[in-house]
C-alpha cells in the first residue's frame, strides 16, 4: 500500500479507475440520502484536472487505487459553501486562503476496515495541519445521523494525531428536507371544501405587500 499526491490528474486510465472507485462508493449513499451527493462524471473529471484541488490517492500493492480524497483550496470555486458566511466568521483566514473544503473522500468497500482509511486521513490532513487551515467538511445523514460521533469524530481524532495537539471540531448547522404530500388531499372525495372567491381576494389584498 502506498500514497500518491496530485495537483492535477488527467491520465485517462487512472481517472477511469478513480471514477469507478468513486461511483461505486456512492451507490449505497444514493439509496439512503435524499440529496444527490455524487458529482456527475464531467464534474468529477473537471475537479481532478483542476490544480486548486489537492488529491490524495491510496494504492494497493498492485497499483490499483483503493481510496481517494479531494480537498478544495479555494472555496469560492465550489458551489457548496457560502463565501459571505466564512468572510463574516473568519475574514482573515479567508483572505489568506486558509479555509479549505473536503469535496469528498471515498474508500473501496473491501478496505474500509483496514489501513486505507487511516492512511488516507493522515496523508490528506498533514498538509492541512502544517498550513493551519480551517478544514470544512460535510457528511450525509447516513454517515452522520447525530452531531457527534461517526465520521466527524474520526476526522477530529485523526486531526489531533497529525497536528500533535488539540484541535477544535465545530458544527455549522444542518439542512433538513421536507415534503408535502398532496395526494392525501384527494383521499376523501365525499368532502368538499370551498373558499369564496371574494373572501380569498379580500384576504390577499389585506395581507399582500404592495410594490410601488
Amino acid at each position: 500500500m502506498y500514497v500518491t499526491k496530485h495537483t492535477t490528474l488527467t491520465n485517462t486510465e487512472l481517472v477511469d479507475a478513480l471514477w469507478e472507485l468513486y461511483d461505486n462508493a456512492y451507490d449505497k449513499i444514493a439509496e439512503q440520502d435524499v440529496t444527490r451527493e455524487e458529482l456527475y462524471r464531467h464534474e468529477f473529471n473537471e475537479v481532478l484536472a483542476d490544480a486548486t484541488y489537492n488529491k490524495t490517492v491510496i494504492h494497493d500493492p498492485s497499483g490499483a487505487p483503493i481510496a481517494l480524497s479531494v480537498i478544495a483550496t479555494d472555496i469560492g470555486i465550489t458551489r457548496y459553501l457560502s463565501v459571505p458566511f466564512f468572510r463574516r466568521r473568519y475574514p482573515e483566514r479567508l483572505r489568506q486562503g486558509r479555509i479549505h473544503y473536503v469535496m469528498f473522500a471515498v474508500v473501496h468497500p473491501d478496505h474500509q476496515t483496514g489501513r486505507a482509511v487511516a492512511e488516507l486521513c493522515k496523508a490528506g490532513l498533514i498538509p492541512e495541519a502544517d498550513a493551519e487551515t480551517l478544514l470544512v467538511f460535510d457528511l450525509p445523514e447516513s454517515n452522520q445521523p447525530d452531531e457527534r460521533g461517526r465520521g466527524a469524530e474520526l476526522l477530529h481524532r485523526m486531526s489531533k494525531i497529525v497536528a500533535g495537539g488539540d484541535t477544535k471540531l465545530e458544527s455549522f448547522g444542518v439542512s433538513r428536507y421536507y415534503a408535502i404530500d398532496f395526494a392525501l388531499a384527494g383521499a376523501d372525495d365525499d368532502v368538499e371544501q370551498h373558499v369564496p372567491v371574494a373572501e380569498s381576494v379580500q384576504d390577499a389584498s389585506e395581507t399582500a405587500p404592495v410594490n410601488a
